[in-house]
């Protein structure tokens, strides 16, 4: 198999001339003739038993050629496309097989590739990265909201409910005296404040004390979800049984040995420090990068193959509905959930889609122009930190993350390193 020629034909559509030699062609021929001879009919001859030659007299010299083609033609193709200096783009493949015969295959295909693209400067970006910085009011905050997840419900007495009580009650709506779908339910319990009822439902069970019936009047907003209520007014009738108040953990030693692995509060503030630190420092490094990546996109210069921008939202929605899989949902639940139709949901994807291939075009482009390379040595330490990570062996590893993609990656690290390294920060 060798590759002819390989020749631009259009943006981003190039034409592959492929040869099949004789000796690989007739190959083909006779594994297609062993596939299909059992299912042939030949006078004389019991079904599978008559010769090659006989059948291809009954039946025609080329009988067998379309089933050899289509055998060859992929690993042709893939062995023609590594060959060329275009990277191929999964999309459609116009094929026309020119010749073929005992002197073997010729055909041509036309592939989408991967565009040359050009970008402006990368250099000397300018780009703001905020200076970090963590207060003991910040670490007191933190302190605060785990000394909430740690709080406990219990139960008052002798006073009303209040702005921040969790209460128990009965409830039934009427719209013009008559009970609607969905209005009813005993014994459920709502936190005051939350904001999960109709506006100003919860401020008016503030004051009531336990075991007293009251109404409730509200109006439903207009952008309500049931078409029928939309801006009515509407009556609950309630019943209060039980109001519950958050009872808070004393803040001290024994708390921080309750809630982590310290033994005293100093020590537990300290180490939410550190973490508010990097969690912001983190986020400061995200939002300079981005900003620098914005610059470099709006200088990149090319026609991009529509191609890429789908596989890249089907890539999308594949990690999505991964991490739906992972709360034991899918993508059918999550659009009755949402209310949302399938190409909306799509659509959804297709805007950080398309940021996403032009940077990595850019960097790619960027590596290209700075003439980076990858040594043996980051090549190994990539796929030894990639098996501590996903904790499999090296080998495993290898198996489904190629070297040359690898290598890619790496370049397209270095060539963001670049970028950064040579900001101005301001």
């Amino acid at each position: 198999m060798s590759l002819k020629s390989a020749t631009k034909v259009d943006t981003n559509r190039v034409e592959l001339e492929v040869e099949v030699d004789s000796e690989a062609f007739e190959a083909a021929v006779s594994k297609a003739y062993k596939k299909n001879i059992g299912k042939m009919s030949v006078p004389g001859f019991r079904k599978g038993k008559a010769p090659r030659h006989l059948v291809e007299k009954l039946y025609g010299e080329s009988v067998f050629y379309d089933d050899a083609v289509n055998d060859l033609y992929p690993t042709a193709l893939q062995d023609a496309i590594e060959k060329s200096d275009f990277e191929y783009i999964e999309d459609k493949i116009d094929l026309d097989v020119t010749t073929v015969g005992k002197e073997g295959l010729v055909f041509k295909a036309v592939i989408t590739v991967k565009p040359e693209v050009e970008v402006g400067e990368y250099k000397g970006l300018k780009a703001e990265k905020k200076t970090i910085s963590v207060t003991d009011e910040d670490v007191d905050k933190e302190i605060s909201m785990l000394q909430e997840r740690n709080s406990r419900l219990v139960t008052v007495e002798g006073r009303p409910a209040q702005n921040g009580d969790t209460v128990t009650f009965d409830f039934e709506g009427f719209n013009d005296g008559v009970p609607f779908e969905g209005g009813k339910a005993e014994s459920f319990s709502l936190e005051l404040g939350s904001g999960r009822f109709i506006p100003g439902f919860e401020e008016q069970i503030e004051g009531k004390s336990t075991d007293e019936e009251f109404e409730v009047n509200v109006t439903f907003p207009e952008d309500y979800q049931a078409e029928e209520l939309k801006g009515k007014p509407a009556v609950f009738k309630c019943k209060l049984h039980e109001i519950k108040e958050k009872e808070m953990p004393e803040l001290n030693d024994d708390f921080a040995k309750d809630v982590s692995e310290f033994d005293t509060l100093d020590q537990l503030k300290e180490d939410l420090k550190g973490k508010l630190k990097h969690q912001r420092e983190h986020a400061a490094e995200d939002e300079f990068e981005s900003t620098l990546l914005e610059h470099i996109v709006e200088g990149l210069k090319g026609d991009i193959p529509e191609a890429m921008f789908e596989h890249r939202v089907d890539d999308s929605i594949m990690e999505f509905e991964q991490r739906l899989k992972s709360q034991g949902l899918n993508i059918d639940n999550y659009l009755n959930y949402t209310g949302m139709d399938a190409e909306g949901f799509r659509n959804g994807f297709r805007q950080q889609a398309e940021k996403q291939v032009k940077i990595r075009l850019a960097l790619e482009k960027i590596a290209r122009l700075e003439n980076i390379t990858i040594s043996d040595e980051e090549i190994g330490a990539e796929y030894t930190k990639l098996a501590e990570q996903y904790k499999m062996d090296v080998d495993k590893i290898k198996s489904f993350v190629s070297e040359k993609e690898l290598v890619k990656d790496l370049e397209v690290g270095k060539a963001l390193d670049l970028v950064k390294e040579s900001a101005e920060i301001s």
